[in-house]
């Protein structure tokens, strides 16, 4: 494939990045393996470099798209609380540039099954509650009311709008007793710096294990936020019991390492079921947005998961099922439009 400009650039940058840090290695870019490492929903991608069983990532951050300052900020933050993420080897903020140490190539993703899950998940959590653990300065983003009401907005606006062709303009006074109530309960909760993304395709292979990507999102917010999203993951399901029984342990041990959960495990539960509900719709136009703004029409592929997520809650929370008494209907609709 025939490498773009930008990307040029990169390797440019990065070839300096080399002799600049290590003069006393005979390294070039061009003596090394060059190649994809991975990309995303964003206009972020990853390169990975390997020469001799050595091997760095530099991401391509294009500005004014992305800002890799908060990426920066939170690697830190997070590796003083002892989570393993990749090290900032050097930077180029106005290019949008990092050289980043690698963790591994497979992530959990990767090789998550049924019989590995428990082990890999109970490393999972203890990364989590380091990084709950977390000091976070003054003037850091918060998960306030207007961020949760824009990120739920993104269901009406590009998943029932967009998607489906429907008038958005009525089906506000439908979605706005259930946007309230789940806006409500993920204030009440205590706050925690939370990665926002803290799921299987973002935690690798690594020792220590896993090591931890994709935080440059993180705010101050709801405590269930991260757990729930967890095991409540785009690409992978699991059981309802055995996800209940991964959040008791979490709940369990957060209490013991003196986190400010719930007192009541039933509350814990309750909290991180209507934090999920928040999440699934906003997944949901999350992935409409890409399919219809971004084309990338792939990730409509995984709405239906969310929306047995949602069917889910409302088995458990009568008082969400009478508010999203829509909820079939508009899951069994068909697009408006195909997509390219």
């Amino acid at each position: 494939m025939q490498m773009d400009s930008r990307e040029a650039a990169c390797q440019e940058w990065f070839d300096e990045c080399l002799q600049r840090l290590w003069p006393q290695k005979d390294w070039r870019c061009a003596a090394g393996r060059w190649a994809p490492a991975s990309s995303d929903a964003s206009f972020r991608r990853y390169f990975r470099w390997e020469l001799a069983g050595t091997s760095f990532v530099i991401m391509d951050a294009p500005p004014p798209q992305e800002d890799c300052r908060p990426f920066v900020q939170v690697a830190q933050m997070l590796a003083s609380a002892g989570v393993p993420v990749p090290e900032v080897l050097a930077q180029d903020i106005e290019r949008g540039y990092l050289l980043l140490s690698d963790l591994g190539k497979q992530t959990y993703l990767d090789v998550l099954t049924s019989a590995n899950a428990d082990m890999l998940f109970a490393e999972a959590v203890q990364a989590l509650l380091a990084q709950q653990h977390c000091a976070v300065p003054a003037g850091f983003a918060e998960y306030d009311r207007a961020l949760l009401e824009r990120e739920l907005q993104l269901f009406p606006e590009w998943y029932l709008g967009r998607h489906l062709g429907l008038d958005v303009a009525q089906w506000q006074a439908r979605l706005r007793p259930l946007f309230d109530t789940l806006i409500d309960s993920a204030l009440a909760q205590p706050q925690v710096l939370v990665h926002r993304d803290f799921m299987p395709r973002n935690l690798m292979l690594s020792l220590p294990n896993p090591g931890v990507l994709d935080f440059q999102d993180a705010v101050l917010g709801p405590i269930t936020y991260d757990i729930t999203s967890l095991f409540k993951d785009a690409f992978i399901s699991w059981p309802q019991a055995r996800v209940d029984a991964w959040i008791n342990s979490y709940w369990r041990q957060a209490q013991a390492a003196g986190l400010p959960v719930a007192a009541e495990f039933a509350d814990f539960l309750q909290a991180s079921d209507l934090m999920g509900a928040q999440r699934h719709l906003k997944v949901i136009g999350i992935f409409a947005r890409i399919c219809h703004r971004d084309g990338k029409p792939k990730y409509l592929a995984d709405v239906p998961r969310f929306f047995n997520y949602l069917r889910e809650v409302c088995v458990r929370r009568p008082e969400l099922a009478a508010q999203m008494s829509w909820l079939e209907e508009i899951a069994t609709m068909p697009a408006a439009e195909v997509s390219a």
